[in-house]
């Protein structure tokens, strides 16, 4: 079919495969948010250039029809199955990479997940945070620094992790204290930060439901290797959202939402002599807004 009779039929609405993209986006209002007519008109193009590509059938058709219904059904105040979807997909972290560019030598972002929690206690320098007495004791250590190297005062770090069974004290809220392995540390002027908390461990996430199927189906594991949350806060600074992860853990390279970046690997060292079993080295270095990649 020509170009000028594919138009033409775009113009007098009616549907062809050959134009299915003209004749959906031709309907759209003419004072439409012009953000909202690009984002739209995009994604119709896409989702027919996907559905011709594979020539999707009726049945594959209502079989997504279905998945995503249940995938609607599973979310809850505690569980959101749409975003474990976006994140074992990549676009969580496609799109968290594409608001996040950040120029060399800053410390990158990482998907933020679904566990943190607002209003973590504030505590002194050094503090422990585990507080059911499980798993292997770690020093994290380090600083806050900007990109020439200048300690930032005042830097709000938030961190937070799994305990050594693999749960969020969210997960386990008649199990673990509450604020198990959480807390807030405020840096000083030497912009250093310190505090103990247990060496995390990999967990897999919850896969009973439809994106735990569709894992299955394509032959791949529902594991996060293990890692601490943080998020760092300071007047001045982009806010980082990243994680540090423990090296040599066996699912560096297969993420199950992709989250691992090689800048995050982070040392986790034995201490033969002190107070905890391992120590662990990190300094974070912040970009102001203007300074993006």
């Amino acid at each position: 079919m020509s170009e000028e009779a594919r138009s033409g039929m775009a113009a007098t609405g009616y549907f062809a495969e050959e134009n299915s993209v003209e004749t959906v986006n031709a309907r759209m209002g003419k004072d439409v948010d012009p953000r909202l007519a690009k984002v739209m008109a995009s994604l119709v193009k896409h989702l027919h250039s996907f559905a011709g590509e594979v020539e999707l059938t009726q049945e594959e058709w209502e079989f997504g029809i279905a998945f995503l219904t249940r995938t609607g059904q599973m979310c809850t105040q505690e569980r959101q199955e749409l975003i474990l979807l976006s994140d074992t997909l990549g676009l969580s972290m496609l799109t968290d990479a594409i608001n996040n560019r950040r120029p060399d030598g800053a410390t990158e972002n990482t998907v933020f997940g679904p566990f943190h929690v607002e209003g973590g206690p504030v505590r002194q320098m050094g503090d422990e945070i585990c507080l059911d007495g499980k798993g292997e004791s770690c020093l994290f250590i380090g600083r806050v620094l900007d990109l020439e190297g200048k300690p930032i005062e005042g830097a709000k770090i938030d961190v937070w992790s799994d305990n050594a069974e693999g749960y969020y004290d969210v997960q386990q809220p008649d199990i673990q204290p509450k604020w198990n392995n959480r807390g807030v540390f405020i840096t000083g002027s030497d912009g250093e930060y310190s505090f103990i908390g247990i060496k995390p461990v990999s967990y897999p996430i919850p896969d009973d439901g439809p994106v735990g199927e569709m894992l299955a189906h394509l032959g791949r594991h529902p594991y996060r290797p293990a890692h601490m949350h943080y998020m760092v806060r300071a007047e001045g600074f982009q806010k980082l959202v990243t994680h540090t992860f423990v090296g040599g853990d066996p699912y560096l390279e297969s993420d199950t939402v992709f989250g691992v970046k090689k800048s995050l690997v982070a040392p986790f060292q034995r201490v033969e002599q002190g107070d905890t079993l391992w120590r662990s080295d990190f300094d974070f270095v912040l970009a102001r807004p203007d300074q993006t990649r």
